[in-house]
């Protein structure tokens, strides 16, 4: 079954890598740095596991 939100008559189709561009050119243009990803050390032992770390 189809997401009744991505059929053309709900809207403009979003191209994700432009989306992506354009928001890459927009932080440039803001000055905003690019945060790491979270490195996960400060987990909870049953996080991990669950995690699969």
């Amino acid at each position: 079954m189809t997401s009744k939100t991505s059929s053309t008559e709900a809207g403009t189709i979003i191209d994700m890598a432009e989306l992506g561009a354009r928001i890459a050119q927009r932080r440039a243009e803001l000055g905003l740095l690019d945060l790491p990803r979270n490195s996960g050390k400060n987990r909870t032992a049953s996080n991990r596991v669950a995690q699969g770390d």
